[in-house]
Order: C-alpha cells, then structure tokens, then sequence
C-alpha cells in the first residue's frame, strides 16, 4: 500500500511501497477514503525536519537532555551514532481521516466491515492507504455527511474541546486568535453555540471565511486591526471586554498572549489550543485576574493508554466529553448543518502527489487552510497478501507449511544463516542488527512487524529481503535457519513456543517470560517437541570487561560475595514499562540480565531468593549451593548520570569492580592495582551475536544451556515472589 513519510533527518518526503499493518484486537482496519492535512499542525513538523541539526536540537530542548544524559552512560560516540539511526528513518504524518472498515479486530465487534467511519490519532489516522484505528479513535459517520468532510472530524474535536474548556454560554462573547484550520473551526463552534465572534488574524483570505462562517469582526493582528476589535467589543459588550479568548496560533511571537490579556474582560478566561509563545506579562494578567487554561488535543483521553489502546471507556456520568465522544459530536453537528466545512476544502489531491502537495504549501503556492488526500483503491483486497512486500534485495517470502514439530529445517552447507527478525523496534535496530549486518555469512530474509514503516525503515538500513506484518508469513518460511524476537515482553512467552513448535532456532530478548506458567509452558513445549534450541539475550556475559573481571576473580578460593548495583533510573511517564499489568514489572521484565550476570560470574545457579522492594526499587540477595552470596540493588532514584551498573566482588583476600561494562579494577590479596579497560561500553552484544550465530551456522550446543535460562527466569520472578510473600523462596 501507499503511505506519505518524511525522513526526519533529510526532511524529505515520499510516498513509500509498505505493507498493509494487522489487524490487533481491539481496533479495525481501515481504508482511507479521504485524509486531511492540517497546515497548521502537519508544517510545523515538516517544516522542523527541514532544520539543522543545531536547528533540531533548538526545537527539541527534551531530546538534547536525554542525549546528555546518554553519554554519561554510553559515551559520546555511541550516544552519537544512536541518534543518527533515529534520525535516519522514515515517520508518519497525518491523524485525520474518513474510510471503510474492511477488517474487523477481536474485542471490536461494535463495527462491521463496509462501516463508513472518521479516525484519529497520529499513530493511527495517517496518510495511508490502510490504517489499524482502535477503537477509542474511530466513530461512525451519520449518514447525509459526506466522506471528504467526515475527514475533518479529528481537527474538529481538537476545536471542539477548546470550546468546551472555556465554557462559553449563550450571548457570551469571544476572540479567536489564529484563524487557521483550528481557529476557523472553532469560530464556527463559537457561533454554533450562540456566542459572539471575532477575530484575529494578519491574512485577508482567512478573515474573510470567518466573516462568511459568522464572525462579526475580523482583522490583522496590528494596531488598527486590534482597535477595530476593541471598539467592537465596546459596543457588543458595553465596555466590558470578551469573556473568552482562544489563542489558536502558533509561533514564536508573545504577541497573541499579549493582545488576549487587551482584550479580555476581568477574569476572562484565556485557552490555549494552538502553540503558541506564552510569555505571560504578569502585569496584564494579574490586573485582571485571567482564568488561563490548556486544551489538550481531542479531549479527555488522550496520551492515556488505557483508553485508547486497550478501549477502556470514562463512564459518562464522570467524564461526559472524552475525544471520541467529542469525534461524534462534530460529526452530528456536520450532520444536521449546525457546522459546514465545504469552505474549507480548497482542492483535492490523489495521496501519490503528497510530496509535491506539501513543498507547494510550504511555498505558498498553495493558499488554505485544509487540504484533503484522496485515495482511489488500494490494490488490497486481499489484505492479507498485502501485508508482505518484496525488497529490492530479496525474495517474498513463500508461507510454506511448517515443519514437523520438533524437526529442525535443514541447512545447506556453507550457506549462509538466514535470520527472520520478529520485531524492529529502538533496541533491535540499535543493539541488534547493526551487529548482524556485517558479519559475513549472516542474510537478513524477513522482518515482521505490526506497523508499515518499522518495519520499512528495518529494510532500508539493514537488507531485510522482505517486509510483512503477518507474523505466520515469517514463522511458516521453512527457510529461515533462525528467528529472532524483540518485541514487547508480554509476547516473548507465546512467541517462543511458536517458534519451538515449528521446529525453528530462537533468540529472544530478556525476558523468556513474565510468569510461572508462561516459563512451565516453554519448558513444556521443548519436552514435547524435543527442540531446545533456544538462546535468551542475557548479553552481559559475553562482554569482554566482564571476562575481565571473571579471570580476576576465578581463581579465588572460598565462594564470592557480590554487590550488583543498577542505577536503573526514572522512565518517562508513556513508557510501556510502565505497564505493569500487561507487560510484568520493570524488575521482571530487566532483572534477567543481571541474575544471569551473577551466576556466570559464580559458575552456578542460584539455589534461593530473598527481596524486598518498594515501587519499581528492589533489593535481592540471591545464595548458591557453593556459598556464594549476591547483593542485588535495582533503584530507580539515583542521577542519571551515575553509571548504570558497577558490580563489586570480594574473594580470597582479593577485590574486584567492575564500572559499567567498560573498566575492570583489581586489588590482589598481594601485589599492585591493575586495571583493564575498553574505549566504549561492551555490554556484549556484538559477541552475544556471534555465538549464536555460530551455533546456528555448525548445529552445534547453544551458547547458554536451556537449564541455566530456565533458572534464571525462575530466580528473577522468584524476586517479585518473595517480595510478595516477604520471605525467602528456594528454587
């Protein structure tokens, strides 16, 4: 299928050959009639990709603190070559639209296929010719509104909820400022709503709509334009002033904020719903005492997971306006002619002219507010053989049936390992393939993913031969040698026994899984099939620092004391490892790595499990049959720019520290402080890769045995085990 992208590093856009994204539960698949592009909104993104580095970095102060912090933990060229890769890569635009549902996702049975409905969202609402919405993003369209107008919805709700946060009342009066997509919107909300209009904003054109929409008054945001407003509100409101002002424009100028509080009335409400400077001069706005307030996006809802990934409603005797109630209340008001957009659309164009459709408005060439995307078929009507595409360097894949369980496929001599990669997200296309790719004898044949431009921009970088997001395409090719899953760990577990099942070599990332009966399903699984080639990411062993620290301490006599601290750190907000519920504890789904760590450092597996914990901070102290003790710290409240990870051993008159995975200090019992060091952090991933690799290439043992991966995952659940129980378990 066919979807806009923009490199955000280059800044240039295209129309990209992707594959059709699956169908998940609790959504629909959808086909794009119409898709709607925001000048507002939409260039300004377009617009900051086109910037420098320094340019990027003075628009995105938030990234440049993360990459500071980065390089106190990776160093400054890693940090470096890991923003690049992020930055070389292909992202969506778009998040409004009006198609067809054509497939419908368990859980979303309130849809059926040949639905009209409006989407949302700039995850899921894109420019392309298929979308997966789910179902908290998607309502119907009424019937009597037509589709190029039903496309407007998302903007709409945007308007809309901005309106409702200023709590406007009939005969009230209000200024727009920024009379774009958002602000002719909301002017045309305002005057639905019985209240008095006017507005602001320095292009003629869109003064002239608002007029045309309602607005009693608009003018240039300068001195005569502002005055002629005043003397406006003076005879409207007796003197008064507006009781409500909308900023709805965006820029670096504080001059909007600072014409809102002129024109406001005492204790006026101020609504921001564009982005805008706001510089508040506390002067004007103490004098009044002005009700300043922010309308976040669609409404109540959004950014928030649980409502819109997993369709958990707000009951409506709490929360009466959420963004998908606001969605259906545009298009109720499209449907009874309180609001008409048809102005608003100044032309149309077929989504394979996007690029020159975008470099004409960024010039000026093209003048309007809104301009609509249309899509005439999408050559899918089987999606599912959509959801594969060839690469210029391979061959699709051919579903061929599975192989008998427990029956490994055969392969050629000194041909090279072909891979599949079950997911493409940040760790896999920065710790992972980059790896891979060079090493010889390694072909990337497939990656399998649930979104269209991962797994494209997987494919760009890395040779993939072919794309899909039919997960079964990639698990049934009987030529892949070896699969290899990154995706998020509440998968891990189902994942791996399908692969086993079909008789395929695995490498999953930590961790192999989240509870106790997702473990005993694995270990059941390789009972019954007899395939226990399986590898788990437990990377840090392999690290060349790390060998460093096992040869001082190996020749220890008596058993090792260990203290592991992990300077885990803070996560933003919206990270999904924040999931506990779906995804298991940030302790669950990471402390594999370092119970792994341990134990090869000791030569055993842990024998018993004592914790405590608070929150996502855990204290562990693992013991093993020879006498060894490890103290185990994972806090989450150190600075971010202490190393993440520094790993002190004390044994036979000797000691030993390991800091982060780059420097291995050593003081013998007798003799001179040595110490060993590397240029940059080795977690052991690259040597992690060609063990495997190698293991596949000759059939011979896997790197770690399937026992040892099995109790490790056991003593690290065993972790939340004894800080449920508060008391010890024994494995």
């Amino acid at each position: 299928m066919k979807q806009v992208a923009q490199n955000y590093r280059s800044g240039d856009l295209a129309v990209l050959d992707v594959p059709v994204p699956s169908c998940k539960p609790g959504g629909v698949l959808v086909r794009t009639l119409f898709s709607l592009i925001s000048t507002g909104t939409e260039m300004m993104k377009v617009s900051e990709a086109r910037l420098s580095l320094l340019g990027k970095a003075r628009a995105r102060p938030d990234q440049v603190r993360k990459l500071v912090d980065s390089v106190a933990q990776q160093g400054a060229v890693a940090t470096y070559q890991k923003a690049m890769q992020r930055l070389d890569s292909y992202t969506p635009l778009g998040y409004s639209l009006c198609g067809v549902v054509v497939e419908v996702g368990a859980g979303a049975d309130e849809f059926a296929v040949g639905d009209l409905v409006a989407a949302a969202g700039n995850e899921f609402a894109l420019h392309a010719e298929l979308n997966w919405v789910p179902t908290n993003l998607c309502v119907p369209v009424p019937d009597g509104v037509a589709p190029e107008h039903a496309a407007f919805a998302t903007v709409g709700a945007i308007a809309m909820q901005g309106v409702r946060r200023a709590e406007v009342a009939l005969g009230e009066t209000a200024v727009v400022i920024g009379l774009g997509l958002i602000g002719q919107l909301a002017v045309r909300l305002l005057v639905a709503s019985g209240v008095q209009v006017v507005g602001l904003d320095p292009v003629e054109a869109r003064c002239r709509d608002a007029e045309k929409a309602g607005a009693l008054l608009c003018a240039a945001p300068d001195a005569d334009g502002v005055g002629a407003v005043e003397r406006l509100l003076v005879v409207r409101t007796g003197g008064i002033g507006a009781d409500h002002v909308l900023l709805a424009a965006g820029g670096d100028s504080n001059a909007p904020v600072e014409t809102a509080a002129r024109l406001a009335r005492d204790r006026g409400r101020v609504v921001d719903i564009g982005k805008t400077r706001l510089d508040l001069p506390w002067n004007a706005y103490y004098d009044k005492e002005l009700d300043v307030r922010f309308s976040r996006s669609y409404g109540p809802g959004r950014y928030d997971d649980s409502y819109e990934l997993d369709g958990v409603d707000y009951p409506a005797g709490y929360v009466r306006w959420t963004e998908r109630r606001n969605l259906a209340c545009f298009l109720d008001l499209l449907a009874d002619g309180s609001v008409d957009v048809a102005s608003l659309v100044p032309s149309v164009h077929p989504v394979q002219d996007a690029p020159d459709v975008y470099g004409r408005i960024r010039s000026g060439a093209l003048q309007g507010v809104g301009f609509l995307l249309s899509y005439e078929g999408t050559g899918a009507d089987d999606v599912r053989s959509a959801r594969t595409v060839r690469g210029a360097n391979g061959v699709t894949a051919t579903g061929a049936s599975a192989a008998p369980a427990g029956r490994r496929p055969v392969r050629l001599p000194g041909g090279p390992v072909r891979l599949g990669f079950v997911g493409a997200g940040n760790y896999a296309t920065s710790m992972l393939l980059p790896h891979l790719r060079p090493q010889d004898g390694v072909e990337l044949v497939c990656v399998a993913t649930t979104t269209a431009l991962s797994g494209y921009n997987a494919q760009r970088r890395f040779g993939f031969g072919t794309i899909t997001t039919d997960l079964d395409v990639l698990l049934d090719d009987d030529s892949l040698d070896a699969v290899v899953v990154v995706t998020r760990h509440s998968s891990h577990a189902a994942l791996v026994r399908a692969a086993l099942e079909r008789g395929r070599t695995v490498f999953v990332e930590k961790p192999l899984a989240l509870t106790r009966e997702q473990l005993d399903g694995i270990v059941a699984t390789v009972e019954e099939t007899g395939n226990d080639r399986l590898m788990v990411g437990f990377n840090r062993r392999f690290s060349t620092p790390f060998a460093h620290l096992r040869e001082a301490v190996g020749g220890a006599r008596g058993p090792l004391a260990v203290r592991y601290l992990v300077n885990a750190g803070r996560l933003d907000p919206s990270s999904w490892y924040l999931d506990a519920e779906g995804e298991g504890s940030r302790f669950a789904g990471e402390g594999g790595h370092f119970v792994d760590t341990v134990s090869a450092l000791v030569g055993e597996d842990p024998g018993e499990v004592w914790a405590t914990g608070h929150g996502a901070d855990v204290h562990a102290v693992l013991t093993y049959p020879g006498g060894s003790v490890a103290d185990l710290a994972y806090v989450t409240g150190g600075s971010p720019r202490f190393p993440k990870e520094t790993i002190d051993v004390a044994a036979g008159g000797a000691s030993a520290r390991l800091d982060n995975f780059r420097q291995v200090t050593v003081w013998p019992a007798k003799g001179r402080t040595r110490r060993r060091g590397v240029s940059r952090t080795d977690k052991g991933q690259q040597a992690e890769l060609a063990a495997f690799v190698e293991a596949v290439r000759t059939g011979g043992p896997m790197p770690v045995p399937f026992a040892s991966l099995v109790a490790t995952t056991r003593a690290t659940l065993a972790v939340g085990e004894s800080i449920a129980g508060r008391g010890p378990v024994t494995l």
